[in-house]
């Protein structure tokens, strides 16, 4: 094995070892140790407690909060990094347009004050403040790195006096800037539940296999079924018409109090297979939302519902959706 530098890498260690030299470092079960160097496929340099030597290669394990990120702050910021996801949120008008709404109606309490925009993407909501609102500065806080964009298009539209930097959270900065009476804007966030219909992913994805060309490929439907509708379907455009009744709000979340962050958007849950349902129906049941234990940026979901009709339980399920589903309330 050619050598190569690990001087970042941590290891853990699976089971003791002891050794009477000083060119070789004992140590027991548990023990962490810092890699300098991989010499070759069965002994490595590394330090231990400010002791160098060689350590057998095949008594480490690597720790598994070295092997990723339980946070996934490199996915997670990365995904804001390109235009792609940008581009959705620039072109839902209803959302950008409230936004400007706010700040024109509210100007007259913005002006001469110090306003702060967390997770800026590219910008628009400073620079609707900074040219709408007149205040005394506007603090663009941008962990991704389209923050570079946003500092060419700042001084684009000539704004170029906003500061840019990264904070952790929303909540970081409410707790330690926010003015007594200062505002959040959105200062609420509520996650709704609906029932909806979605035939046009149900088909594509799973009626497709019936006729391929002349040919039978149903068999392929359940694994089908598993790759497709065990996890959630981000970013989905729900249309109004699209819903079977009312949205039911599963909860509703004071900014100014909340002590979790939220964010936006729509997401699609969907089922194994089509449930047929006549007007005057009731869809009634539970939904349970868990952090996962490990990556700490998604949730597990567990969905339990039932369909009355004629005051008769016609159909029932509980279904599971986990692993790696972004946290995206």
């Amino acid at each position: 094995m050619d050598e190569m530098s690990l001087k970042t890498s941590r290891t853990s260690l699976g089971r003791t070892f002891s050794v009477a030299t000083k060119k070789v470092v004992s140590f027991s079960a548990g023990e962490r140790l810092l890699v300098h160097q991989q010499v070759c496929s069965d002994w490595w340099w590394a330090e231990r407690s400010g002791c160098f030597g060689y350590v057998p290669a095949a008594f480490l394990q690597r720790g598994i909060e070295d092997v990723e990120d339980a946070w996934q702050d490199e996915e997670y910021f990365s995904s804001y990094g390109t235009l792609k996801l940008h581009l959705e949120m620039l072109s839902d008008r209803p959302r950008t347009e409230t936004y400007r709404q706010v700040i024109v109606s509210n100007s007259a309490a913005l002006k001469g004050k110090v306003v702060m925009d967390l997770g800026c993407g590219t910008g628009i909501i400073s620079l609707f403040c900074s040219r709408l609102a007149q205040p005394a500065a506007v603090y663009a806080v941008e962990a991704s790195s389209v923050a570079e964009h946003t500092e060419k298009l700042v001084k684009l539209n000539g704004c170029d006096d906003v500061f840019e930097f990264m904070v952790e959270s929303v909540l970081h900065v409410r707790d330690h800037w926010l003015k007594d009476r200062g505002m959040m804007w959105p200062s609420s966030a509520s996650l709704s539940l609906v029932p909806c219909q979605a035939h046009a992913d149900y088909s594509q994805k799973m009626e497709f296999w019936e006729n391929i060309y002349g040919l039978d490929f149903s068999c392929l439907q359940p694994i089908a079924q598993e790759e497709f509708f065990s996890k959630p379907k981000f970013s989905h455009q729900l249309d109004p018409e699209d819903c079977l009744s009312t949205p039911c709000d599963v909860i509703t979340l004071d900014m100014h109090t909340l002590s979790v962050s939220t964010h936006w958007k729509q997401t699609l849950f969907m089922l194994d297979g089509p449930i047929d349902v006549e007007e005057g129906d009731c869809v009634g049941g539970a939904v349970t939302l868990q952090r996962n234990p490990f990556w700490r940026r998604h949730m597990s979901v567990t969905i339990e519902w039932s369909i009355k009709r004629r005051n008769e339980t016609s159909y029932s399920e509980v279904k599971h959706y986990n692993g790696k589903f972004k946290e995206n309330l």
